[in-house]
């Protein structure tokens, strides 16, 4: 039988790669940008391009711009290749192509707005979530209808990781994205505290896990071997590798909410599975550096595989730190702090950023038949990319060293040694060497970019790239009669791996998720807790606009030392009427769950405070870092109530117990509380309206803890 002739799309791979490099310098722009606004706060120049708003900004423009784009590139080049076919549909490649850039677009003109739901990576409003649905279900026709018509009748290793991802990611982005919808562009989260955070964690692990992770070992199984021109060390260990990664990986979310009030049960399978995790993690790390053995000089004289290497290596130590930090007695020490910052950065500079650049040096000449410009600016870049890494994390682990250690230190006589503004403090010179480390990173990449222009400029596309093949059963016959290992049988079955993998990738979260929202005592009712005034409501959601919850956390643990510093810690039945949760992940500044509470010692509790404190901070502690939020004072600057009403309608139908027509009072209720704030603001010389933002927000900050107050001992 004749070979069929074809053709390779490279336009698609072209368009993609063209939006990773323009993606990438902008995403680490915006990190280098909020790394020194932690240093100096006048660089928070306007309320659009504050920490708080622009750090979503930043984690959404890397993970999904950047890498994302990156997964597109690199999938859509090899994909064509290990199935020797050509793309099921030019149509869908350029429509994939062309609204995922449109969602990046939203998500840069939304976030800066203020316009968020708050989760963690999954931050963008309801449109935009049906929007990445849509994109998602193009990508899985355009891949599986490549499957399908391929001329390969065995799936690469590579292929299996690329499946797992595509129904992985469709199941988590799914589930953590019900929402009600109040307006065009704004709802609340269908699930509530405890449960809302056991969801998010499960969804943000394993959007690290799925987006982050297994597409970029599907692709180092393909371009690790390409360029070392060398067989994948271990057919075996690959399988290995794949199947025990995806059933375990889902499990250890978790790990995220140590010490939380999530319920004790779900607490430790998390640990169990994060642990074991280490073992296919580093199978896939040493399958892929083994495929070097005895290559090492090319090593050193392929600038790829250098980018390869080092970013194999920082696959492998962030998989055996994410298991240690998932340990109670490290989590302890390192959750909320830099530390956790440093371990991310790791895998996300290292693991993602060094393959990404390792595949736009190897794919954009080939596809424009050329040379790279310059093999020393392609050295420099290696360099210069590893001293940013360096440069961000080491200093990084240090500050999470020292907060961790700070907060926790008492005095002999039993009290805390530091406030936590020293904590701060003692820690800003190593952000000024993080932020250094960041533009190291940001300059290697403008270098690659310079570099690959002027290699794009000496060559040519080569749009249709002629090939061909034999057709599979022609390609095939020659197997007949061997007897074949037990995995061919799946390898053949691309929805039969489909399948396969849904079930590996759904046994944790089903077993995790259903005891959380069907055992009613999973969750313990406190009788006091109340859902949010129409006032404490409005200022909740001026909260997540400002991004608030980037900075503080809500959730005190059972530590002597948080107990001591903030007050009681937290329970299960606070949140239930959180739509969404606010726990926090990261302790810039303090903790504010018992910020309300009058029997709180270290609690704000005067409304001219905190106009004061978001007036200008400085004016309360010289020391403090965190933005100035004076348009939240400005009393010209009213809060418009227009869909007050539809958010009472919203929560009652996501379970929150406001009465049948209780909309119809809200207004006046948020007046009635507005004008108390008013007068105790205007009797310490401070003018304010009732609609002025600021009396929102203090509503809100006195109504943390207070349903919990400690009763008083006489």
């Amino acid at each position: 039988m004749n070979k069929e002739t074809f053709s390779y799309n490279n336009r698609i791979v072209r368009n993609f790669a063209y939006a990773t490099i323009l993606w990438g310098i902008v995403g680490m722009l915006v990190g280098v940008i909020i790394a020194f606004q932690l240093v100096e706060p006048g660089l928070n120049l306007t309320p659009w391009t504050t920490f708080g708003r622009i750090r979503p900004l930043h984690t959404n423009a890397v993970i999904f711009a950047f890498v994302g784009n990156a997964i597109f590139m690199g999938v859509y080049h090899s994909l064509q290749r290990l199935l020797k076919a050509r793309l099921f549909s030019d149509f869908l490649g350029n429509l994939h192509f062309w609204l995922w850039q449109l969602i990046i677009v939203s998500a840069a003109l939304t976030l800066p707005l203020g316009i968020t739901t708050s989760k963690e990576y999954a931050e963008l409003e309801w449109p935009i979530d049906i929007a990445i649905t849509l994109v998602w279900v193009i990508f899985g026709i355009q891949m599986f209808g490549t499957i399908l018509k391929r001329r390969e009748k065995h799936i690469f290793v590579g292929i299996w990781f690329y499946i797992a991802t595509w129904v992985t990611v469709a199941m988590l982005h799914i589930v953590n994205s019900m929402e009600m919808p109040v307006t065009f562009l704004k709802s609340y989260s269908w699930y509530a505290g405890v449960q809302d955070a056991l969801v998010q964690w499960w969804y943000g692990h394993n959007a690290v896990a799925f987006f982050l992770t297994t597409p970029f070992l599907g692709l180092m199984y393909y371009y690790m071997p390409k360029m070392a021109q060398r067989p994948i060390y271990s057919y075996k260990l690959s399988i290995l590798h794949f199947w025990s990664l995806i059933f375990i990986y889902i499990w250890a979310g978790p790990h995220h909410l140590l010490y939380s009030s999530l319920p004790d049960w779900a607490q430790q399978l998390g640990v169990a599975f994060s642990v074991m995790l280490i073992a296919p993690s580093w199978g896939g790390m040493l399958n892929g550096l083994l495929t070097l053995r005895g290559a090492w000089d090319k090593v050193r004289d392929d600038v790829n595989l250098k980018f390869m290497v080092v970013g194999l290596t920082a696959y492998g130590m962030a998989t055996f730190e994410g298991p240690m930090l998932s340990l109670k007695n490290v989590n302890a020490i390192a959750h909320f702090t830099d530390w956790v910052v440093a371990h991310v950065h790791v895998g996300a500079l290292g693991w993602n950023g060094f393959l990404t650049f390792a595949m736009l040096y190897y794919i954009i000449p080939r596809i424009f038949n050329t040379r790279l410009y310059s093999q020393k600016a392609a050295n420099a870049h290696f360099w210069i990319g590893t001293l940013g890494i360096i440069f961000y994390a080491v200093p990084m682990y240090f500050s999470g060293f020292t907060q961790g250690s700070m907060w926790t230190e008492f005095n002999p006589n039993g009290t805390l040694k530091y406030e936590f503004i020293e904590t701060t403090s003692r820690v800003i010179y190593l952000h000024v060497m993080r932020g250094f480390g960041g533009l190291l990173y940001l300059s290697g990449a403008i270098l690659m970019a310079w570099n690959l222009i002027a290699t794009i400029r000496n060559g040519k596309l080569v749009p249709e790239e002629a090939a061909e093949a034999y057709p599979m059963e022609a390609a095939h016959t020659s197997e007949a009669g061997k007897p074949a290992f037990w995995h061919k049988w799946i390898e053949v079955r691309p929805l039969t791996m489909l399948v396969f993998s849904l079930v590996a990738v759904s046994v944790g979260g089903l077993v995790q998720l259903i005891p959380t929202f069907v055992v009613k005592n999973n969750i313990p009712t406190i009788t006091a807790v109340k859902p949010y005034s129409p006032l404490e409501l409005t200022g909740r959601d001026l909260y997540i606009r400002e991004g608030c919850n980037s900075c503080h956390s809500q959730l005190v643990r059972p530590f002597p030392a948080e107990t001591e510093r903030y007050g009681e810690y937290a329970k299960a039945g606070e949140g239930v009427y959180d739509h969404p949760f606010l726990w926090g992940s990261k302790r810039t500044g303090p903790d504010l769950s018992r910020g309300g509470q009058k029997s709180n010692p270290n609690t704000y509790k005067d409304p001219a405070w905190h106009w004061r404190h978001m007036n200008n901070p400085r004016d309360v502690n010289k020391a403090s870092i965190m933005p100035a939020y004076s348009w939240l004072c400005d009393n010209d600057r009213q809060v418009d109530l227009g869909d007050l009403k539809s958010k009472i309608k919203a929560l009652r139908t996501v379970g929150v117990p406001y009465e049948k027509g209780f909309e119809d009072l809200a207004e006046a209720e948020y007046d009635r509380e507005a004008a108390f704030i008013v007068e105790r603001l205007r009797a310490q010389g401070i003018k304010a309206t009732k609609r002025t933002e600021i009396v929102a927000l203090i509503a809100y900050l006195h109504k943390l803890g207070r349903d919990i107050e400690p009763v008083a001992v006489k």
